[in-house]
């Protein structure tokens, strides 16, 4: 990283190189030959005539490249304070503020209003400009859970999906809620929901989902809605080339949004472990076109789960991808319902693969803790953790639980991994036995810390 940083920091920047280009082609034009103001073209040698005719061309390509420059794309940031970066909008969009940090390039014809772009400086912690955009935390019942698996199986971390997936059995949800569970997360296949990229949602899916879904929410518990396809579709990453487009992904969220847009308990995780991103930014331009599409279709009042890089990494947040999420905003310019996902196993290379526990994640929580306070009191939501049926599981996930609960103000719920389709015999199974007891995981760490 270090020898990368040196290398970007002995070339231009974009804005630099185009100003130079610009301060060329305008010296340029004072010194090149004027037939109409100095000797008489006739009188001139070829070659200077042809240099005539290359400089016409240079200040061509100048202006050309000064028209491109000023044009971002569909769902790109095209304004805001300390913004540098093009202020107009590719055809068939129009940049429109979103707070005074942030404008972005959003579908639709340009209206008489007009977006200013501020010169003046914002606070930032990190190299990445920073949103300051207002903070009505939530402040609800603390949530704690499970996820509910099944949807989900065979998604691979490519992003691929090979049926057949096996929907989690509803009667889970009635013995969880009488122990005092509020929250389930219930991850599905975006293959399943829309087998064809940017078509329609499936209505044999949506079925067997919406039983799931509404056995929960019947029972007054929340639900998280989980995409759990790592930012990717068969391989390719959203918003890079090749991989779907941000408008097909902001379609699947509107579709999605406008079918739970009644139901105040939902809770929109857009994406679930994002990893080897090619860009943050392009990440959090693909982030905010799923917001904006999910408050477009009319679900204004639910929770949305924005997730950072590194598998949702809780301690990679503050220092890879939360710097650059700081600065999506939510419908009306606020971030307070704009919760960070995040995921955090116990295990020695936090894979979730492990039956043995190896740390409590109390470090690196408090860190991931004061990085939301330091930044306008944000909010994040432990979506996944777990560890195995062992004694220093036992010990180490009550510990990490009861740390989230004890900061429930910053951190405002966990959904334990997990319950649904899996059999009792999986290494961080906490599926009840056939019998109806529970696992001892369940009883002794998370059992406890329930709201």
């Amino acid at each position: 990283m270090a020898d990368e940083t040196a290398l970007a920091a002995t070339y231009p920047s974009p804005d630099e190189l185009f100003g130079r280009l610009w301060y060329l082609s305008i010296m340029l034009q004072r010194f090149q030959f004027r037939p109409d103001k100095a000797s008489p073209i006739d009188g001139l040698p070829p070659h200077y005539l042809r240099y005539n005719n290359m400089l016409k061309a240079l200040v061509s390509l100048v202006f050309l490249a000064a028209l491109v420059r000023s044009q971002a794309d569909e769902w790109q940031q095209c304004g805001g304070i300390n913004w540098s970066g093009a202020t107009t909008c590719v055809s068939g969009t129009v940049c429109t503020e979103q707070n005074p940090y942030y404008s972005q390039c959003l579908p639709g014809t340009a209206t008489t209003t007009t977006t200013t772009t501020s010169t003046s400086t914002s606070t930032s912690t990190s190299s990445t400009a920073t949103s300051s955009a207002t903070s009505t935390p939530y402040t609800g019942s603390f949530l704690g859970g499970v996820n509910l698996s099944g949807f989900d199986f065979t998604v691979a971390t490519n992003g691929s999906f090979s049926p057949p997936d096996a929907p989690p059995p509803t009667s889970q949800i009635g013995h969880f809620v009488a122990e005092g569970v509020n929250i389930f997360r219930v991850p599905t296949a975006w293959q399943l929901a829309t087998p064809t990229l940017g078509g329609s949602l499936d209505q044999g899916w949506l079925s067997q989902y919406d039983e799931v879904v509404n056995t929960a929410l019947q029972a007054g518990a929340h639900v998280i809605v989980d995409i759990h396809n790592y930012a990717r579709w068969n391989g390719n990453l959203i918003g890079e080339a090749g991989g779907p487009t941000n408008e097909q992904f902001a379609n699947l969220w509107s579709q999605l949004a406008e079918h739970y847009a009644s139901e105040p308990n939902i809770i929109f995780g857009v994406m679930n472990e994002p990893h080897d991103l090619l860009s943050l930014q392009d990440w959090a331009d693909s982030v905010q076109a799923a917001v904006t599409a999910i408050r477009e279709a009319g679900a204004t009042s639910q929770l949305i789960l924005i997730p950072g890089s590194s598998y949702a990494s809780a301690q990679q947040l503050p220092t890879e991808a939360g710097p650059y999420l700081l600065n999506v905003v939510d419908h009306d310019g606020t971030v307070g319902k704009l919760i960070f996902d995040v995921h955090k196993y116990l295990d020695s290379d936090n894979s979730g693969t492990h039956a043995d526990c190896v740390t409590d994640n109390t470090a690196v929580l408090q860190t991931l803790v004061d990085w939301l306070q330091e930044n306008g009191n944000r909010q994040a939501l432990l979506s996944e953790t777990g560890g195995g049926n062992t004694s220093s599981c036992e010990t180490d996930l009550n510990s990490e639980l009861a740390f989230v609960k004890a900061h429930s103000s910053s951190i405002i719920g966990f959904c334990v991994w997990a319950a649904g389709s899996f059999d009792t015999t999986y290494v961080l199974s906490v599926t009840p036995n056939p019998d109806g007891t529970d696992q001892p995981l369940w009883v002794d760490a998370v059992q406890p810390n329930l709201p």
